[in-house]
């Protein structure tokens, strides 16, 4: 597996992948134009592709300004083999050399996105939007996690 930075002529791949999932699905695609992919991607924070066999297998997308992990997704088919696990410590690693503010996402409770999170040592403070299970890492945890 090959891990790089995001460029712009990876976004419609990005966006394959972001509406093929199962859980966590957008209710309405349009929701999320190319536009705001590349705008986190360039502007807020950093993109990464995951690389297997020549094809984008997943994307991680971190927002420097918001302290938020933007999206963390992998194609179904890829699901469980290492590849959201890399894709996490990249852009974790790559955050924490940036600040030390604490990073939050959120994402549907019950879902395996819930228990990834919950595993990697993100602690949930709350809901956020729609009922989402909001997580926070502090740096301190980061470090903690890496054996720093």
């Amino acid at each position: 597996m090959i891990i790089r930075e995001a460029i712009v002529a990876d976004i419609p791949t990005l966006q394959i992948i972001r509406n093929s999932v199962k859980e966590n699905t957008l209710s309405d695609p349009s929701l999320v134009p190319d536009s705001d992919v590349e705008d986190y991607i360039f502007n807020r924070g950093r993109g990464w592709v995951a690389i297997m066999n020549d094809t984008i297998v997943g994307f991680a997308i971190i927002s420097l300004q918001d302290n938020n992990v933007w999206a963390l997704f992998v194609l179904p088919e890829m699901a469980q083999k290492g590849v959201g696990k890399a894709l996490h410590q990249k852009m974790l690693d790559w955050y924490f050399a940036c600040t030390k503010a604490t990073l939050w996402l959120s994402t549907d409770p019950g879902t395996r996105a819930e228990k990834f999170y919950r595993k990697a040592g993100w602690h949930a403070v709350g809901y956020y939007g729609k009922n989402e299970i909001k997580f926070e890492m502090e740096y301190n945890q980061w470090l903690i996690n890496n054996n720093l």
